[in-house]
């Protein structure tokens, strides 16, 4: 199982992540109050600025202080490392 750093020392799975999304949206800030109302959030911001959203296959939503982007760069890193260690069939 791979992980990405979203920030603090705090780990997701990758291959849980379903979406990644800028928390400015109307939909999005309703989808973390509805989480937050549910028991379903995970703050790992330390206190700062939310930059990112990150969604999971289990409906959980996880709050960043990192960029989009970058987490997206760590999900694509991944992704290509994964592709590297697959042996190749001669």
């Amino acid at each position: 199982m791979k992980f990405i750093n979203v920030g603090f020392g705090n780990m997701v799975a990758a291959e849980r992540v379903v979406a990644l999304a800028s928390p400015d949206s109307a939909p999005v800030k309703r989808l973390i109050q509805d989480a937050k109302d549910d028991g379903r959030a995970i703050d790992v911001t330390c206190g700062r600025r939310t930059r990112s959203v990150i969604i999971t296959d289990s409906e959980h939503v996880i709050l960043s202080a990192i960029q989009t982007e970058t987490i997206a760069n760590r999900l694509d890193d991944r992704a290509d490392n994964v592709d590297d260690e697959e042996p190749e069939e001669e």
